[in-house]
């Protein structure tokens, strides 16, 4: 077994650290994934505040807020493999209140919204697009869930050529183990995975 200490004397877990002008991304954060009675339930909702504390100290900070989120035409035509692999994506169906945003979490009328049908938020949207348009070259992402979409999506990321900050605080997943070796596997190639209070105080710091 190969030890966290030996990944970093390989060359893994490197920082990439805070480009010159970054955006935060909420990936999916929906009532699907908190409510008891849905299939995709979490049953934990400590990502939710600190999303919202992500949301507000970028605001402070003028830093630009884009959203993903998830639906489908009724039935999923438009889901394709995904859809039809993961039965649970039947509560993103167009009219299925499971797909509604958050009371706590939901977009200023200003802010870009993303709507997607895959894991990655970047998959067959106009994301990757809008970033670049905008001088973004860091992503700070938090959101659902983990080993998912906030995973597909901070890979494509760094695909992209966009910084990928993933705020460990502000994602989750139905398993603490899924979720931990998730942002494990992220920090070690793809992201940095940061605490939430690494993320405020470099806004607060620009």
């Amino acid at each position: 077994m190969v030890s966290a200490q030996s990944d970093t004397a390989s060359g893994f877990h490197q920082r990439l650290g805070f480009g010159q002008k970054s955006a935060v991304l909420i990936v999916d954060m929906c009532q699907a994934y908190f409510t008891p009675e849905s299939p995709l339930d979490l049953d934990d909702r400590s990502s939710i505040d600190a999303c919202v504390t992500l949301v507000a100290a970028a605001r402070v900070a003028d830093v630009p807020v884009v959203w993903s989120r998830v639906e489908f035409e009724p039935g999923g035509a438009d889901g394709g493999v995904f859809y039809r692999k993961v039965g649970a994506l039947s509560s993103f169906d167009r009219g299925n209140p499971l797909g509604n945003w958050l009371d706590e979490l939901t977009p200023a009328d200003d802010d870009a919204v993303f709507t997607k049908q895959y894991a990655s938020s970047f998959f067959g949207t106009n994301l990757n697009a809008h970033l670049k348009a905008n001088d973004i070259d860091t992503l700070v992402i938090g959101g659902v869930s983990t080993s998912g979409c906030v995973r597909a999506t901070a890979l494509d990321a760094c695909q992209y050529g966009f910084v990928p900050i993933v705020v460990r605080d502000a994602c989750g997943d139905r398993r603490p183990d899924t979720h931990s070796a998730s942002l494990d596997d992220l920090d070690k190639k793809y992201a940095d995975v940061e605490s939430l209070d690494i993320v405020l105080a470099h806004f607060s710091a620009t």
